[in-house]
């Protein structure tokens, strides 16, 4: 298992997008996204998905260099078709457009369709909060994905559905960006690539039965991944079906339906809301960091060394993958090897 600083790999991701045809722009935007989603922890959303987006752009599916179309718009939200363009690149483009309209109104909402696999959304929510803006985002996968069966049946009906929310603080900024099924169908492609089973009640095979063998996801029958909340899956896919419905129905793209095509895509939708307009930015950082600390001073139980909050894990992580370096699994390791050479890039050492 190789392990790559952030800079070398970023730059690794960047010349193979740019060998790809992407500009480069849009190839520094999506492999600072990629990488950081790595440094992170988040290697489901990493540089795994390099082969992933290559193959939807060799084939068309996504189209580098595509135009941020704005379909309809209001003085508070924005319906944009992102022509299949890359996700990372038109979902940044639609944060930075609803933050301004966010400050002059309160809030603002804006949707993505046809646009591709957006990433970590917690990128996202910290983004925001940088300008001191909250954040509440999903996204569905543009009809594609159903991999969360729900409590009782045997097959997939709807996407890992995300649920991002973050808000800022007098110090870090809160970030909660989890799904809405137990995992995310990520975590378990890292799993089957390492060649080691899936937690127990993560994911079962096709006929519904429980199994830690990643491959099943993936066979015929193909498996699925459970829904959020253990016996009372209920909650999580009752949440999931919503978001579903809000990532397709606002956005104008399809929700989960069988025949939808694997388009590598996202719907997105994203609310920025601007806390100085509401009961002021003083009340509100006050409240956010008296909380925090509340949490942080509660009593902790035998062998607990601290209590975390949202945002703390990916935080702690970032900093020691950027002084250890970045892992990857052997076998995304050997799929981005052979990439580069197909593209003549060198691999690092």
């Amino acid at each position: 298992m190789p392990t790559v600083s952030a800079e070398r790999l970023t730059q690794f991701a960047e010349a193979i997008f740019r060998a790809s045809g992407v500009p480069a722009d849009e190839a520094a935007i999506v492999s600072g996204s990629l990488v950081d989603a790595n440094l992170c922890g988040h290697d489901s959303h990493g540089l795994i998905r390099i082969p992933q987006y290559l193959g939807a752009l060799g084939d068309g599916r996504l189209k580098p260099g595509a135009p941020f179309e704005v379909v309809k718009e209001t003085a508070g939200v924005l319906v944009v078709d992102g022509n299949f363009g890359l996700g990372q690149v038109q979902a940044h483009r639609l944060v930075q457009r609803l933050i301004p309209r966010a400050q002059a109104l309160g809030l603002a909402a804006g949707t993505l369709k046809n646009c591709g696999h957006i990433g970590r959304l917690g990128e996202y929510a910290e983004v925001a909060a940088r300008d001191r803006m909250a954040l509440i985002g999903t996204v569905n996968g543009h009809g594609f994905g159903r991999n969360v069966s729900p409590p009782g049946g045997t097959q997939g009906r709807i996407g890992t559905n995300p649920l991002c929310m973050g808000a800022p603080t007098p110090g870090e900024p809160l970030v909660l960006d989890i799904g809405t099924s137990v995992c995310a169908e990520g975590k378990v492609r890292v799993a089957f690539n390492k060649g080691q089973p899936v937690p127990a009640g993560w994911i079962q095979d096709g006929h519904g039965k429980a199994t830690t063998d990643p491959g099943a996801l993936y066979r015929d029958p193909p498996g699925s991944i459970l829904p959020l909340g253990g016996p009372q899956a209920y909650k999580g896919f009752g949440i999931g079906v919503l978001l579903e419905v809000f990532a397709g129905g606002l956005s104008g793209a399809p929700c989960s339906r069988p025949e939808a095509p694997n388009l590598v895509c996202n719907a997105v939708l994203f609310i920025v809301l601007d806390v100085s307009q509401f009961a002021g930015s003083d009340h509100f950082m006050k409240e956010a960091g008296d909380l925090s600390g509340f949490i942080r001073d509660c009593p902790r139980a035998e062998g607990i060394a601290e209590i975390l909050l949202p945002g703390d894990p990916e935080r702690r992580e970032r900093a020691r993958r950027m002084k250890e370096g970045v892992p990857l699994d052997d076998g995304t390791w050997g799929q981005l090897s052979q990439i580069a050479q197909k593209l003549n890039i060198a691999i690092p050492g």
